[in-house]
């Protein structure tokens, strides 16, 4: 079977990039005891340097990173290593993310918390969480969570300029930096 399909063996290396050190570090040590080999980077600058120097063929890499985006991180990353299989992590999930990590090569995109099982499970392409999707499972979100993900989306496409994505929202730089402080809305 492709390796590809069954996920990271015993003995592959595996990247993950996370600006969280302690969770970079737990998450590090369950794949150790699971018989990987693994690097961390802390931010996309650490992450490419890590790459470039040393190609690896699986990567965790979380959506925020203190110097950038880690859509930024898998766009480099699968332009240097075309045969790289990425997961995103993220605490701030929206669909606009995930098509966006979808189509800029990650394999799949999960939300925060996770563990080191879920992860393997999601280069599988399987289901993290394990659970078979169903058409009655789906819930309309919220408009408060399909206006949180219009302004990310948007300040996504405005490299993160928040001034700009004020502009194009039309909406005070204020506001709209009051409404990125919010915890997404869940449903």
């Amino acid at each position: 079977m492709d390796d590809l399909i069954q996920g990271p063996k015993v003995g592959d290396e595996i990247l993950i990039v996370d600006d969280d050190p302690n969770f970079a570090k737990r998450l590090a040590r369950a794949f150790e005891d699971r018989g990987l080999r693994v690097r961390t980077a802390h931010g996309c600058e650490e992450a490419r340097k890590s790459f470039r120097s040393d190609p690896v063929h699986w990567a965790v890499v979380d959506l925020r990173l203190p110097d950038g985006s880690g859509l930024e991180v898998i766009r480099d990353l699968v332009a240097s290593v075309p045969d790289v299989q990425c997961v995103m992590l993220t605490g701030y999930g929206s669909i606009t993310t995930a098509v966006d990590a979808g189509r800029l090569g990650a394999v799949n995109y999960i939300a925060k918390p996770v563990d080191a099982d879920m992860i393997l499970a999601a280069f599988t392409h399987a289901d993290p969480t394990g659970e078979e999707p169903t058409v009655e499972s789906y819930e309309t979100p919220s408009l408060a969570r399909t206006e949180w993900e219009h302004i990310n989306r948007v300040l996504t496409d405005c490299g993160g300029n928040i001034s700009e994505a004020a502009r194009k929202l039309g909406l005070h730089r204020r506001t709209l930096q009051r409404k990125l402080k919010t915890v997404p809305p869940q449903s």
